[in-house]
């Protein structure tokens, strides 16, 4: 595998493609995703929650007048809630979807730095052992001694998942909510 070159104002000449992707730390381990959808870098604070949602869901933020909700990636990866530190920011993306442009936001621990990665440094999603779904790995490349999981970030942050999970929860809230019912008439 080869080596994946900072962005230093010059690009590498190669036969490859190259993309420019973010990357960011989440509980010790490196991501990145494709520079283009990304909005901006904010610093974390006044997220406000909304009674109901998934774990993995912080809530919403108030983005120049634009509700933008807030995903946890760790939670979401289906692990514990990201803890709040000192250089815990939320990256904006910006979505494509069929009905138009859709802006998230996701937490992170911190944001590294911005690097060009040439397409055959990157080598496909591992069929085992990763600890986040396979679905959510665009691929896998290298930094010095470390990798680092470039995101499918359209899997990740899929408005139509997030949706069914939410349909499914209150779902589940009715059923339990009517079974109650049922059980104080008996």
């Amino acid at each position: 595998m080869g080596q994946i070159t900072p962005v230093r104002g010059t690009s590498v000449a190669t036969a490859d493609t190259i993309q420019q992707v973010l990357t960011f730390l989440l509980n010790g381990e490196m991501f990145a995703v494709g520079i283009l959808n990304v909005k901006e870098i904010i610093e974390y604070g006044q997220v406000t929650e909304i009674p109901l949602m998934p774990s993995f869901i912080r809530g919403v933020i108030n983005l120049r007048g634009s509700v933008v909700p807030v995903i946890d990636l760790g939670a979401r990866f289906g692990r514990e809630r990201q803890t709040i530190g000192r250089r815990t920011c939320i990256v904006i993306i910006e979505l494509r979807l069929d009905d138009g442009r859709h802006d998230m936001g996701m937490v992170v621990d911190s944001v590294s730095e911005v690097l060009d990665v040439a397409s055959s440094d990157i080598e496909p999603p591992p069929s085992f052992g990763a600890r986040i779904r396979a679905d959510f790995i665009q691929g896998m490349s290298k930094i010095g001694s470390r990798f680092v999981i470039l995101l499918n970030i359209e899997r990740v942050l899929s408005i139509d998942e997030i949706a069914l999970l939410l349909a499914a929860r209150d779902g589940a809230v009715e059923a339990g909510a009517e079974s109650a019912l049922t059980a104080e008439r008996v």
